[in-house]
């Protein structure tokens, strides 16, 4: 039942993509959403391609650090907690 199924969804999804195709090309005369590109557009997009991922790299790293920081300082709260010889016990 689940191989039926896999193989029309997979034909289907050719069929669709087939037929999108040309209408996909003879858009904007093939030159997609920007438009006309030369050499200082491409070398733009590769310099900002390249400042992207050390600025990425860099964020996520400050991110991770605060949150190791936070669940840090969560452990020690509740160790403390759970150290006071008040808490135990219950009643």
């Amino acid at each position: 039942m689940r191989r039926h199924l896999l193989t029309r969804v997979l034909a289907a999804a050719l069929l669709v993509s087939l037929v999108l195709a040309p209408a996909a090309d003879a858009m904007n005369d093939g030159r997609g959403f920007y438009g006309e590109t030369n050499d200082q557009v491409v070398t733009n997009a590769g310099f900002i391609i390249i400042a992207f991922f050390p600025i990425f790299v860099f964020v996520m790293s400050m991110l991770q650090r605060f949150l190791e920081r936070r669940k840090d300082a969560r452990r020690a709260a509740q160790k403390a907690l759970l150290g006071n010889s008040q808490w135990r016990g219950g009643w």
